[in-house]
């Protein structure tokens, strides 16, 4: 019995990224499908700055309070 190798496409470009794996998929941009208009843009990037300050003020608040909370039981205050 003879052993034959089979070349995939993907086995022989497994590093490269580039290729599509799956014929006709779409990025994130073609089902929010903006592109053509700039309001709706603009309100997306808002929205987007909006949530990023608040997870930021969230991540500051537990970093100071968490330590605090943490003494607090330990010592029974």
């Amino acid at each position: 019995m003879t052993f034959i190798q089979r070349l995939d496409t993907a086995d022989v470009n497994a590093a490269n990224d580039n290729h599509d794996h799956v014929p006709g998929s779409l990025s994130v941009l073609d089902i929010i499908s903006l592109a053509n208009d700039e309001k709706k843009v603009a309100e997306l990037v808002r929205r987007t700055e909006r949530t990023a300050i608040v997870v930021v003020f969230a991540m500051a608040f537990c970093i100071l309070f968490f330590p605090a909370v943490c003494i607090a039981l330990a010592y029974g205050i």
